[in-house]
């Protein structure tokens, strides 16, 4: 079945559209990723040397 012009342009707009959106929460989500890994470092790090001042304590 053949397709109108405007019903293809539609279509691949709506598809670009979505496409973009994707890459968008894809970027989001990843950069969302970095930031709590380094948030996790931190509190580990935190923590390390709250033990070895107790630890030096002794």
């Amino acid at each position: 079945m053949r397709r109108s012009k405007n019903e293809v342009g539609r279509w691949r707009m709506l598809r670009q559209n979505q496409r973009r959106r994707n890459r968008w929460l894809e970027g989001q989500s990843r950069r969302y990723r970095h930031i709590y890994c380094v948030r996790q470092l931190r509190e580990h790090q935190h923590r390390r040397a709250l033990l070895f001042t107790v630890a030096y304590e002794w």
